[in-house]
């Protein structure tokens, strides 16, 4: 589930030009395109620098008048215990309230005056502090971030208001059946581990958390060889990292007592949780296995096959003209209203699954056609429907880096992930090496025959036994 975002001052009131790549520069006149070769190698080289503490600083230069800037760390809900599950999400919270240089109201003017825009947001295995602001005012937007890090005020006062911000906020996500379905779902499927847990944590532990926890627990994790420090636009990478002595040289790389936390394992268990509710009009289901971990090389014919699986929305346009083979089912047969193929990746695990939306009475079929394409996958994949799924699969990557927010995210997620960045040129040839046969030799080795996990809501009365759905996990072969 996607953490919510806590957000002061205001987004910039003005868009600007992006500056002319150098592709753009040596097409001929009159070219009306570039190529998609040609705007990968438009792509500027990130740059990294650690810190003597251990803190690493990246960057992108694309040219821009506008730059974002920010801190991603090592931490998450998988780093709670069921005592303070909750704290990394309440602490991004109070983040914002007050340093102890700035109240307040002085924070939030500092942002408004430079016409920024300041975010955070909280994950099963990172937090971040980021900062969209005018390329000149970079090493300010680094000094905010590194008080609001480092020296957050923790106001009992402001804790008491916030407690009653994440309850509403839990109420809210209890009203997204999709988030509770995909929550459900790791809760079930990492059952008895810290990846279980959700991102805001129970109610319980909302209304009991003290100062002292938030406090235990920024020493525990808010520790320089844990961090990043991503920033992609109009920046400067030497400027960048002088910034990055001054505010952040200080940041501690001692644990108190040698206890260094590490990434508790966690365990997959092929298992189901079902919530009826038969008042609720439609239902949600997800379905997962265990997927491949972020740095695993199975990533990318994994990524390849969830391209071949697609997403559907009734909204949708092309009916049974869409690529994807469970879409044209869904449109034929009515099978649902929305589906969506997913891979959640975390440092050694992760979950690839389906979600989907269906009428009570069509559960049961939509199941027995998700499955069946996995299989398919296994199986009957063919070269063309391969070379379809990798041109949806690389212009899906070049989508997603259109703008500096994202592509900072991207290098700070890359960076805590693989040690590096890992260029687009990098994912280009990988997804190019992908072929029919590595697509049926990696989903057999994480879909076929695998006990599954699954978790439904709402009118479920239709959904499989569980032990037919696990029969459905593989085909008999003659």
């Amino acid at each position: 589930m996607a953490a919510s975002v806590c957000r002061v001052g205001s987004t910039l009131r003005r868009a600007f030009v992006k500056a002319r790549s150098p592709a753009l520069l040596s097409v001929k006149r009159g070219q009306a395109s570039v190529s998609y070769a040609q705007s990968l190698l438009a792509i500027p080289e990130a740059q990294l620098t650690t810190l003597d503490n251990g803190l690493r600083v990246a960057s992108e230069e694309t040219g821009h008048a506008t730059c974002t800037v920010g801190l991603w760390i090592s931490c998450g809900s998988r780093y709670e215990t069921e005592k303070n599950n909750g704290a990394g999400f309440l602490l991004e919270h109070m983040a914002f309230k007050g340093t102890k240089k700035h109240p307040q109201s002085a924070l939030e003017q500092e942002v408004e005056s430079m016409g920024a825009h300041l975010n955070a947001y909280t994950t099963r295995e990172h937090t971040a502090y980021f900062m969209k602001t005018l390329s000149k005012d970079m090493p300010k937007a680094v000094e905010l971030l590194s008080e609001v890090v480092k020296s957050v005020a923790l106001n009992e006062a402001d804790l008491e208001r916030q407690r009653g911000v994440v309850l509403k906020e839990l109420e809210e996500v209890e009203g997204s059946l999709q988030d509770v379905c995909l929550d459900l779902l790791h809760a079930t499927a990492f059952q008895g581990t810290s990846l279980g847990h959700s991102v805001l944590g129970p109610t319980q532990n909302a209304r009991s958390l003290t100062r002292q926890d938030l406090v235990e627990y920024i020493n525990s994790h808010y520790k320089a060889p844990r961090m990043v420090l991503a920033a992609a636009g109009g920046v400067n990478h030497s400027e960048l990292v002088g910034v990055a002595k001054q505010h952040f040289s200080d940041v501690s790389f001692e644990y108190e007592g040698d206890a260094v936390p590490v990434t508790p394992p966690c365990r997959f268990t092929g298992s189901e949780i079902r919530v009826r509710d038969d008042a609720i009009p439609l239902a949600h289901v997800a379905i997962a296995v265990e997927g491949a971990s972020a740095a695993s090389p199975d990533i990318v014919p994994l990524m390849v096959a969830n391209a071949m699986i697609g997403s559907y929305d009734i909204t949708f346009g092309g009916g049974k003209n869409l690529s994807s083979r469970l879409a044209c089912m869904a449109v034929e047969e009515d099978l649902c209203h929305s589906f969506q193929a997913f891979h959640s990746s975390y440092s050694d695990t992760g979950l690839l699954g389906v979600h989907f939306v269906s009428d009570k009475h069509k559960i049961e079929d939509m199941m027995d056609c998700v499955q069946n394409q996995w299989m398919n996958l296994c199986t009957t994949v063919t070269e063309s429907e391969v070379s379809r799924a990798k041109n949806v699969l690389k212009a899906s990557l070049l989508s997603q880096l259109d703008g500096t927010t994202p592509l900072c995210e991207d290098i700070a997620r890359h960076i805590l992930a693989f040690g590096r960045r890992v260029s687009l040129a990098e994912w280009n040839a990988m997804i190019d090496s992908v072929t029919a046969k590595v697509v049926r030799d990696v989903c057999s080795k994480y879909l076929y025959d695998k006990c599954p996990a699954v978790a439904a809501v709402g009118p479920v009365e239709q959904l499989p036994d569980y032990n037919r759905m696990r029969s459905a996990m593989y085909w008999l072969r003659f």
